[in-house]
C-alpha cells in the first residue's frame, strides 16, 4: 500500500509540472502540483474504499490529476 501511495504522489507531481510546462494550465508550478496531489490522494482512497477505477493505480493517478486540474481552477474562476 505504501509504495503505491508514493508512486501516486510522484505521478501526480509529474502531471502537475508537465501541465504547467506545456501550457495546459496557468496556475503556477507549485499550485498545479498541490492540486494534482490532492486529486490523486482523493481518488486513491476512493478507489481503495469502493473499488472504482481503471484497474491500475498509475492510470488512476493520471486521470485524477488531470481531472483535478480541470475542475479546481475553473470552479473558482468567475
Amino acid at each position: 500500500m505504501l509504495p503505491t501511495l508514493i508512486g501516486t504522489v510522484i505521478i501526480a507531481a509529474l502531471v502537475g509540472v508537465a501541465s504547467e510546462k506545456t501550457g495546459f494550465t496557468h496556475n503556477g508550478i507549485l499550485q498545479s502540483v498541490i492540486i494534482c496531489i490532492g486529486g490523486a490522494f482523493l481518488f486513491y482512497f476512493v478507489s481503495i474504499m469502493f473499488g472504482v477505477g481503471f484497474g491500475r493505480q498509475g492510470w488512476n493517478a493520471i486521470a485524477a490529476s488531470i481531472g483535478a486540474l480541470i475542475i479546481v481552477p475553473f470552479h473558482w474562476r468567475k
